[in-house]
C-alpha cells in the first residue's frame, strides 16, 4: 500500500483515524506505524477500542507494535485491568498485548480475565496467555484454562482447545483429569483437545463430534489404542 504526501503525516494522518470511510482510517493507522511516536499510542489505543473494521483493527494493532513498549505497554495493560471499558477494548488490548510479547505484561492475565464472562475478551486473554506466561508457569495457566473447558460455541471451544495445545505436555495431566468430569460437554471438550494434542492436523469439527459421541455411549476416554 502505498501513502500520499498527505497520509506520510504523522499528524496529519491521525485525524483520518476517525474518518467514516475504512480505506482512510487504514490509511491512517498504517501512517502512524510508518512513523511512529510516543504520543499516537492514547489515539490508536482508543480507536481500537470502537473500530468496527476487523482489517483497521489488525492495522492498529501493528502501529502499536511499532512504537516502543514503554509507551504502549502500560496503556494497554490498563484497558485489560479496567473493568468499566466496553469488551472490545479489553479484547484488542489483549489482542495487542500478545502480538508484541513482552511477558513484563504477564500480570494482567489474571483468572479473572482467563475467565471473563465475554467470549471475545476471554478468547483474546487465552492466546495472549500463552505467548506471554513466564517459564515454568505452564502447567498453573494449563490448570486456569482447564477451567474454561466446554464453555461457548464452536470457535469459542476451538481458542481454548489450541492454547492448551499450544502449552504442549503441560496440558496433559489436566485434560486426563478433565476426560472423567462429570459433565458431558467438559468431557468432551477434553477429548477432543486431547487429540488434537496427539494430531494437531486433525481437524476439531470431526474431533469434537467424535468426542461427543464417545461421550453419550459412555466410553473410555481414551482407548489403549489412544484414540477418542
Amino acid at each position: 500500500m502505498t501513502m500520499t504526501g498527505q497520509d506520510s503525516d504523522p499528524t496529519r494522518a491521525l485525524l483520518g483515524l476517525e474518518d467514516e470511510r475504512a480505506s482512510v482510517r487504514l490509511r491512517a493507522a498504517l501512517a502512524a506505524g510508518t512513523a511512529p511516536e510516543p504520543r499516537f499510542v492514547d489515539k490508536l489505543v482508543e480507536r481500537s477500542a470502537v473500530e468496527p473494521e476487523f482489517f483497521v483493527r489488525d492495522m492498529l494493532t501493528w502501529a502499536l507494535t511499532r512504537h516502543p513498549v514503554s509507551s504502549t505497554l502500560p496503556r494497554l495493560v490498563g484497558e485489560v485491568r479496567s473493568r468499566h471499558r466496553p469488551p472490545q477494548a479489553r479484547s484488542q488490548a489483549l489482542h495487542t498485548l500478545s502480538k508484541i510479547g513482552d511477558r513484563r505484561a504477564w500480570p494482567a492475565i489474571t483468572p479473572a480475565v482467563l475467565s471473563d464472562a465475554d467470549d471475545e475478551v476471554a478468547r483474546s486473554a487465552w492466546r495472549a496467555a500463552v505467548v506471554l506466561v513466564p517459564e515454568g508457569e505452564e502447567a498453573a495457566l494449563a490448570a486456569a484454562l482447564a477451567r474454561q473447558l466446554g464453555r461457548g460455541d464452536r470457535e469459542t471451544q476451538l481458542s481454548l482447545s489450541r492454547a492448551l495445545v499450544a502449552l504442549g505436555q503441560a496440558a496433559v495431566p489436566v485434560l486426563e483429569a478433565a476426560a472423567s468430569a462429570p459433565a458431558p460437554p467438559v468431557r468432551a471438550h477434553a477429548l477432543a483437545t486431547q487429540r488434537l494434542l496427539r494430531d494437531p492436523d486433525a481437524g476439531f469439527e470431526s474431533a469434537i463430534e467424535e468426542a461427543k459421541r464417545v461421550v453419550a455411549l459412555g466410553g473410555p476416554g481414551v482407548g489403549d489404542d489412544g484414540t477418542c
